[in-house]
């Protein structure tokens, strides 16, 4: 069975940050120790009831894509072994799958995104003003279509309980240089044509996609944090595509699409959710874990 983890506790350990999903430890100036918890958010919102086993999921999916793409774009990854760091006393089954340590990097203050098709907030955006992120889209576009080629749609990264805002790539040039946000636009749009052609291949469209960026001493940039997992991307099956409406999907649309039935503003505290949604989105991150790498947890 996999494990569960609300909230890491490693005494001995600094911890740096804790996100909406992940705890983030300091091990040196120059590593930090990333664990994947069971938390859940939807809507820029955490949720009081963890997903068994998501944590677990997450990591070894975004293990899987860090390895498929590091000859593309670096990552974060050190290779080291988890276990040798893990204060003295605790259980290293717990935290083993759902946790890795990485080079500790200077972050780029930017959510960067990726769409392949018209769907959630950039679907809402084109209806209002026919453009998406200050780039004007073909007239006559349909929910969920497949986009012409794939855009860069950049958000602001909110703090806990903020909500992630839309913006241009002017914007990303004002905050890290014209330089920088090109690198980080070409790196997000490389990285997702591959893992779109490969997926697609598997069964699974890629209709968007999030990665976090960050520069070391050097100024090289690395991609970090996550990376294509249920919870950063919309993951479609392909025989169930219709354009027209909001396909079903191996991510927390299915959690969202709970949500939306709910008398709830969409700020925090988040409402519990039923024990139903929560093993059928558990299941579907397990299926896009199992179609896409070929990995089944025990």
């Amino acid at each position: 069975m996999p494990t569960v983890l609300s909230q890491s506790n490693l005494p001995g350990l600094e911890l740096v940050h804790r996100g909406k999903v992940r705890d983030v430890y300091a091990l040196s100036a120059d590593e930090l120790l990333i664990v994947a918890s069971d938390r859940l958010s939807a809507f820029d919102v955490v949720l009081p009831d963890p997903i068994p086993g998501k944590g677990e999921m997450l990591c070894q999916i975004s293990n899987f894509w860090f390895g498929k793409t590091a000859c593309l774009v670096p990552n974060h990854l050190t290779g080291k072994d988890v276990a040798s760091v893990l204060p003295a006393g605790t259980d290293v089954a717990l935290y083993a799958k759902r946790s890795v340590i990485t080079k500790r990097l200077k972050p780029v203050p930017v959510e960067a995104i990726a769409r392949g098709y018209l769907i959630g907030s950039g679907w809402k955006d084109y209806q209002a003003t026919g453009t998406l992120c200050g780039i004007r889209l073909p007239a006559g576009l349909r929910q969920a279509e497949r986009l012409p080629e794939p855009i860069f749609t950049p958000s602001t990264k909110a703090a806990v309980g903020d909500h992630d805002e839309n913006v241009s790539f002017d914007h990303v040039v004002n905050l890290v240089g014209r330089e920088m946000a090109g690198r980080v636009r070409d790196a997000t749009l490389e990285i997702y044509r591959y893992a779109a052609d490969y997926a697609a291949g598997r069964g699974i469209l890629i209709a968007d996609t999030k990665f976090e960026f960050g520069t070391d001493a050097d100024g090289t940039l690395y991609v970090m944090d996550e990376m294509l997992t249920p919870d950063s991307s919309r993951f479609w099956p392909a025989d169930l595509y219709r354009v027209g409406i909001s396909p079903p999907s191996y991510d927390k649309q299915f959690v969202r699409d709970y949500l939306e039935t709910l008398d709830w503003n969409k700020t925090a505290p988040g409402p519990h959710i039923p024990p139903e949604v929560i093993s059928g989105t558990a299941a579907k991150y397990a299926e896009a874990l199992h179609r896409l790498a070929g990995i089944e947890l025990a």
